[in-house]
């Protein structure tokens, strides 16, 4: 891995450049000075999902959803916690498949929610169905093999 990552800003989506061991040490971003990390998972949608999917080097954990799904409501809140559990070394977001028709069709989502975790742009795993806070950190972290 580069001592460097490649971050893209939460706030206003400028791409940054972070040293690997400044991770933990609450990084802003150089464009809006914002925090990097938030502790909650990032809406996405059809005009930012792709530059925060090709342009960051961290592993990308995406929630398709739908406002309508009661699972998907149901599995919210442990999504939210889960997001301060994972980052800095994974950024979780959610996109709604209502308004985001094209991107939920281009990785062919079938039922919701379903969690896709993308790494260097890439589809690495899925799971369909909600999960509960412990549930969703254990599976990323198997999928990811960290710690």
């Amino acid at each position: 891995m580069s001592d460097t990552l490649h971050l893209v800003c939460p706030h206003c989506h400028a791409v940054n450049r972070v040293a690997n061991v400044r991770l933990t040490e609450a990084p802003r971003c150089g464009q809006c000075h914002n925090a990097l990390f938030t502790g909650e998972p990032l809406a996405l949608d059809s005009a930012n999902f792709d530059r925060h999917l090709s342009r960051s080097d961290l592993p990308l954990l995406v929630d398709f959803w739908a406002d309508w799904c009661g699972p998907c409501k149901a599995m919210a809140p442990g999504f939210a916690k889960a997001a301060g559990e994972l980052e800095p070394h994974l950024r979780l977001a959610k996109l709604d498949t209502e308004a985001a028709t094209d991107i939920a069709s281009r990785f062919g989502i079938r039922s919701i929610p379903t969690l896709i975790l993308f790494r260097d742009g890439h589809e690495i795993a899925r799971q369909a169905g909600a999960m509960g806070r412990a549930d969703i950190v254990a599976w990323a972290r198997r999928q990811l093999a960290t710690p």
